[in-house]
């Protein structure tokens, strides 16, 4: 195993335990042009993620989406990004550019119905909700906890039973 591949495995460890300083200490090993391979941004956007460092996320996820226009898990991140960041409108846009793939992925139709819901479009969240439950029924429950959903719950007991 090259050492590259031992600080990227590392890091991940460290990220997966919740031991960010450590994650971070590991990534700063690395020479800067190392800093720009994909595992080590994919690592990056995760620590500032977990760190609630948004906009730091969204500067490395907004030339990703661009860049690899077909990773979808960039799109989903740099949305949450934007959406944390209180520019919801953006965020639901952002989410919307992804990879036609996206609308298999209940993550997708989650986040969506999210950003519809604090976006005042409730009948469409509620369309969007239905769709992430069709593909994951697991949502049902993360979705009656959730504070973006807040004003669904009703709507969403009443479909429960």
């Amino acid at each position: 195993m090259s050492e590259i591949q031992t600080v990227i495995e590392s890091a991940q460890g460290y990220l997966l335990l919740g031991m960010l300083p450590d994650a971070w200490e590991e990534i700063k090993k690395l020479t800067s042009q190392e800093q720009l391979l994909p595992e080590v941004l994919d690592i990056r956007v995760a620590l500032l993620m977990q760190e609630q460092r948004w906009q730091e996320a969204l500067v490395i996820l907004g030339p990703l989406c661009k860049v690899v226009p077909d990773c979808e898990n960039y799109f989903v991140h740099a949305a949450y990004c934007l959406h944390e960041l209180e520019r919801t409108r953006e965020a639901r846009e952002t989410l919307l550019l992804g990879p036609d793939s996206l609308v298999d992925e209940p993550l997708f139709h989650y986040n969506l119905a999210c950003y519809e819901t604090r976006l005042g479009e409730s009948d469409l969240a509620k369309i969007s909700l239905e769709r992430c439950f069709k593909l994951d029924e697991g949502f049902r429950k993360i979705a009656l906890e959730d504070r973006d959903l807040r004003e669904l719950r009703d709507w969403l007991i009443s479909k429960a039973d």
